[in-house]
Parts: structure tokens; C-alpha cells; sequence
């Protein structure tokens, strides 16, 4: 007897936008995607959307972070464009532009916000850095090359902290702002001196100025194979970015979202994506201090217990961490599921295990499931190119183009490289003409270096699926490529919750090697060790041990030839350093991680056991 199995029940939100796809096909075998819904109209920029809200919902939160005393500090919208009025009258008076931008050092806070919409107002470009480029660096590499690939007229941080960093990448004659403290050796301006300046009629003169073709920020790639490069972002992009989001995902125009979000403003998914949203949307932003680790996780919990968010932004390892915590965590089950009508994740594929688990809470909170939302997007798109927002998804699965996107799929090899062209799409990186001329190709589509396929190749309307990097495959002796991203994908998945990233190696070898970084807090855990057990005591327990050994030999297993089974791996104990270009600001390794030795004693060895019936 066969049983019926009822259909999942999901919360109902209206989406829409991405649902339906045009497909045109070339002779020489490339596709051409259009969404059947065209792109509505968007403003001339974005800075439009703070005015509206100000004058329609003044006294609306857009924005708060917790105070010292643990409560909450808001801004208004009224009060916002008075501090961006403010702000960009100082600016102005410091005779900043394009070619002496602003950059920002520190992470994401109401200053950080006020400097970015003053510059915004004032049509002055700023920068902002990623932390970990002054805080992690020893040598301030990465620093130094985007502040001379910028060559700011001010740089602001929130604090002393950054001091070192300011004093070996910062000429001495750019003036620094900092919200409190003091520098050693230079002068800083207080940042209140900014928010006293008097906005005089000049201020919005050059906000009048401003067109879709003017600058709003240098947005600098993560720098996963070469020196980060500055993306250029005009407003023109965001605002077309912006409306695409508000279509595909409809229920945003039916209340104003609210987001508890730490995702840092230096990427785009958090600044341009989120903190856009909120802003073209009419929203408000809970400024989440935490981050997805361990320990970083508490403040987040903390948030997400009081703060119900309407949509809900992560990386995987953020929704690892949270539906684990709802496992024992009724009050947290209850608030993030009172009002949220979906999830929406980026930066990494999100394990199938995670999303069954966050269907499960759901379900038994809800009686139905939240909408899990993914897509495809990057820097140099502002960054939302397609969307999959159905209800029968997978991780992988990346959706149909957004309105007013434009998508190109074109053979290369044995994989299949999607390119974009639209309103949301950069004009080109700063300063770098080589590199611009690179990106696109001759019908002017964006060259994104992903691979995709379809999910059904007879139902093309099921979507797309990303299959990697095509700058990561690799070739190995025999001449057959190994397809990195999805294998790497099925590496961690099989390894969670012990392995944080690997790196897949074997260019001209026989087989196929893995580098492995271990989530030492989880080993230690599997291991009964004390916190402040060394990573070297952690990688080298036999119990650790065992359980990479089994992963090793269940991916051999698993494997179907030569480019889909590992042969050999190395799990690190030391961890991979920011200033060997081994991992980016976003914690991510980088291929270069596979190009230095490392010392055998940072790593513990596995090989398969190949004794399994029909394996050599």
C-alpha cells in the first residue's frame, strides 16, 4: 500500500518578480533569460528614499543599536536626514569628491550609517573597509592597497583600537575621525564636530546635483584570487537593485521590514542588500553586534529573543548556529517565528541538514514552514541577480532572473558560465581599466566566473543551480576537470559539524587532495577537551582523529572516479592567516591557501581506507 504524504505548509507571503522566465536560444548553444515581469519604476537615487520617509514617517525608527546600558538607542528618519544634512555640509566644507573620497575602517554602527548617508547626500563617494583589514593584519597589506587605490581626503573609525592600522597606511596630512578616543602621534576630529556643522543651502544644492550616474561608494571584492578591486556603485544600481528586490519579494511593500542584521556593511549583501532594503522599503535596522561563532552567537540569540524581525538575513553558518539553538530554546522559537515571512541567506551554500532543521522549529511553532529565499548575487551586481523564492527549493538551487536582469549562459569547457547585464550592474572597477575591460565580454554582460546548470534541463522554468567557481576547477593528470565548488559542497556537508571550509587541490596530479580547516570549538566537544585546549591537542586527539579518517574514507566511498573521490588530507591546525592571502575578510579560504607548504606538524594526515569491495 502507498501512502500519501500531504504537501508542506508554508506561511503565506506574496512574491513574485522571478517566477516566470523568456528563454532565448543562439546557435552556438548560449541562452538568453529574461523574467516576464519588466522592472517597475526607481528613483534617481537612493538618498530620494530618506527624504520620502522623513517627510512620510518621521518618527520612525530606521535604525538602532544597543547602548552601553544594554537598551537601545533609535534614530528616526527625521532625525537621520538631519544628521546626513549635517554631515555632508562638513564634508563639503573639506572640499572631498570622487578623487578624495571618504573611507571607513570600523564595523557597523549609527555613525558609521550617518557618515555614509552624508557622504551620500553630499555626492562625496565613500569607501567602506573591512575591519579585519586594520584588526587581523599584521602587515596592513590589504589596507594600505585599498587606501592607495582610493586615496582618501578623510578616513573614519569608531575608536583607538585602530590606531596602528591608521598610522602604517595613512599619510599624515588625511584628516581622521573618530567617534571617541584619541590618536598617539595625529590629531583626530571628534565626529560630534561633524554633526555640528549647520547645513546651508550648498549642502542640498550639490544633493540636487546628484544623478543615477553618480557615485555613492568604492565597494572592494573580498580578494579570494587577486588584490581586492574597488567596485564602483552608482545609484543608478542600487535603485534599480532595490526595485528588483521589491518585486520578487512583494510582501516587503505590504508592511515596513524589520531586520535584527550584523552582516557587515564592507560587503554587499549586508550594505547594499540590507541596509537598501530597509531604506528603499521604509523599515528599521537592529544593528546586531553578533556574529556566527560560538561565542559570538550569544548577543545575536539576545536580539532575535527580543526583536521579532519580518525577514530574516545569514550566512549558513548564522542559521547553523540558530537552529541549533532552537533546539533548547522555546522563548528564541517563539520570537523568531511570531512575525518573519522568510529566511534569506548568501555567502555560501546552506546545508540541506540546516534547512530541514529550520522546517522542523517552524513547523512545530508555526503548524507550517517559513519561506527559505537564496539566489545569486555579487559586488559588482549591487548584488541581486536572480532569486529562488518557491516553496519546493534546495540548497544549490538559485531561481530565475529578477526583473530588468538580463542573463547569458555560454559554454566554457564542460560547465556553463552565467553573465548579467542590467541597471544593477557596475560600470567598471576604480582605477583599474585592465581589469574593467576584463569583466565583460562584447555584448557588454558582466563575466561572473560562475558556473550553473539547470535544475531540469526539459523544465528550464524549475530554475537555475550554481556549480561552482569556474577559476577553481582544475584539471587533473588524466586530463578529466574536477568540478571543486559541488564537491566541496558535499565535503562539509558530510563533515558538519567538524569542518568549517576546505580547499580542494590535485592541478596535474593523479587524484584529488583536501585541505581542511576544522571548527576546533566542535572538535573539542567531540573530543570532551577543556576550552583551553590547544588546536594542535584538538586535531591531534584520536577521537578527532577517527571522525576525519570516517569522513575521508566516507567521501573515497561515495565517490564515482578519479574527479569526485578524495584521496588524501591534510586537517589544519594552525589557522589560515589574512596576511598570507590564505582567507579573506570574510573568513572564506582562498585558492592561494593550496600555493605554500605548510609544516606537517600544523596538520594531521588521512588517506582512504580503499579495502571496500570494487574500490582500488
Amino acid at each position: 500500500m502507498s501512502a500519501v504524504v500531504a504537501p508542506a505548509r508554508y506561511r503565506d507571503v506574496r512574491v513574485g518578480g522571478c517566477l516566470l522566465a523568456e528563454v532565448e536560444t543562439r546557435a552556438d548553444g548560449t541562452l538568453l533569460l529574461r523574467s516576464t515581469e519588466a522592472l517597475g519604476p526607481y528613483p534617481t537615487r537612493l538618498t530620494d528614499r530618506l527624504e520620502h520617509w522623513a517627510r512620510e514617517a518621521p518618527d520612525r525608527t530606521f535604525v538602532a543599536k544597543r547602548d552601553a546600558s544594554g537598551g537601545w538607542q533609535h534614530v528616526s528618519y527625521g532625525e537621520m536626514l538631519d544628521r546626513a544634512r549635517r554631515v555632508g555640509q562638513a564634508l563639503l566644507q573639506r572640499g572631498l569628491t570622487a578623487e578624495r573620497p571618504v573611507a571607513i575602517l570600523s564595523d557597523n554602527d549609527i555613525e558609521h550609517l550617518t557618515l555614509a548617508l552624508g557622504a551620500m547626500w553630499a555626492g562625496i563617494p565613500y569607501t567602506p573597509v573591512s575591519p579585519a583589514y586594520s584588526l587581523m593584519s599584521s602587515d596592513h597589506a590589504k589596507l594600505k592597497h585599498v587606501l592607495g587605490t582610493v586615496t582618501p581626503g578623510l578616513v573614519f573609525a569608531s575608536d583607538a583600537s585602530f590606531a596602528k592600522a591608521i598610522a602604517a597606511a595613512l599619510p599624515a596630512h588625511v584628516e581622521v575621525v573618530l567617534t571617541e578616543g584619541s590618536l598617539p602621534d595625529r590629531a583626530a576630529t571628534p565626529f560630534s564636530a561633524l554633526l555640528a556643522a549647520a547645513p546651508g543651502p550648498e549642502v542640498d544644492a550639490a544633493h540636487a546635483e546628484t544623478n543615477p550616474d553618480t557615485i555613492v561608494k568604492f565597494l572592494f571584492t573580498s580578494g579570494s584570487t587577486k588584490d581586492p578591486k574597488g567596485v564602483v556603485n552608482t545609484h543608478r544600481m542600487l535603485c534599480a537593485n532595490q526595485q528588483m528586490l521589491r518585486q520578487c519579494l512583494a510582501f516587503l511593500a505590504d508592511e515596513p521590514p524589520v531586520l535584527v542584521d550584523w552582516l557587515p556593511w564592507n560587503h554587499t549583501f549586508g550594505g547594499n542588500h540590507n541596509v537598501g532594503l530597509v531604506l528603499y522599503n521604509g523599515g528599521t535596522l537592529y544593528i546586531d553586534e553578533g556574529k556566527p561563532t560560538p561565542k559570538g552567537m550569544a548577543d545575536t540569540l539576545r536580539n532575535l529573543r527580543e526583536i521579532s524581525p519580518t525577514i530574516y538575513f545569514n550566512v549558513p553558518k548564522g542559521f547553523e548556529e540558530i537552529a541549533r539553538a532552537m533546539d533548547s530554546d522555546a522563548e528564541l522559537r517563539k520570537s523568531l517565528f511570531k512575525r518573519v515571512k522568510a529566511f534569506m541567506f548568501a555567502g555560501a551554500g546552506l546545508a540541506q541538514a540546516v534547512w530541514d532543521k529550520l522546517d522542523r522549529h517552524a513547523e512545530e511553532t508555526l503548524g507550517s514552514r517559513v519561506r527559505v529565499i537564496t539566489g545569486l548575487g555579487m559586488t559588482e551586481t549591487a548584488p541581486s541577480c536572480t532569486f529562488a523564492v518557491g516553496t519546493d527549493i534546495q540548497a544549490g538551487f538559485i531561481g530565475l532572473p529578477a526583473p530588468g536582469v538580463e542573463v547569458k549562459l555560454v559554454p566554457v569547457d564542460d560547465k556553463t558560465e552565467v553573465r548579467f547585464r542590467g541597471p544593477h550592474v557596475m560600470p567598471g572597477y576604480w582605477r583599474n581599466p585592465k581589469a574593467t575591460a576584463e569583466a565583460f565580454d562584447d555584448e557588454g554582460f558582466y563575466r561572473s566566473g560562475d558556473a550553473v546548470r539547470f535544475v531540469d534541463p526539459q523544465r528550464p522554468g524549475r530554475g537555475l543551480v550554481f556549480d561552482g567557481r569556474l577559476a577553481e576547477d582544475f584539471k587533473l593528470s588524466s586530463g578529466t576537470f574536477v568540478s571543486v565548488g559541488p564537491l566541496r559542497a558535499k565535503v562539509i556537508a558530510m563533515g558538519a559539524p567538524l569542518v568549517q571550509d576546505c580547499v580542494l587541490a590535485g592541478l596535474n596530479q593523479d587524484d584529488i587532495g583536501l585541505l581542511v580547516v576544522p571548527r576546533l570549538d566542535d572538535c573539542r566537544v567531540l573530543a570532551g577537551l577543556p576550552g583551553e585546549a590547544s588546536a594542535a591537542d584538538v586535531v591531534g586527539h584520536p577521537t578527532v582523529q577517527a571522525a576525519f579518517q570516517a569522513l575521508v574514507d566516507g567521501l573515497w566511498h561515495t565517490g564515482t572516479g578519479s574527479a569526485s573521490r578524495i584521496a588524501r588530507a591534510l586537517v589544519l591546525a594552525d589557522r589560515p592567516a589574512i596576511d598570507a592571502g590564505e582567507v579573506t575578510d570574510k573568513g572564506s579560504l582562498s585558492m592561494r591557501c593550496t600555493a605554500a607548504p605548510r609544516p606537517t606538524s600544523s596538520c594531521r594526515r588521512s588517506r582512504p581506507d580503499r579495502s571496500h569491495k570494487g574500490l582500488s
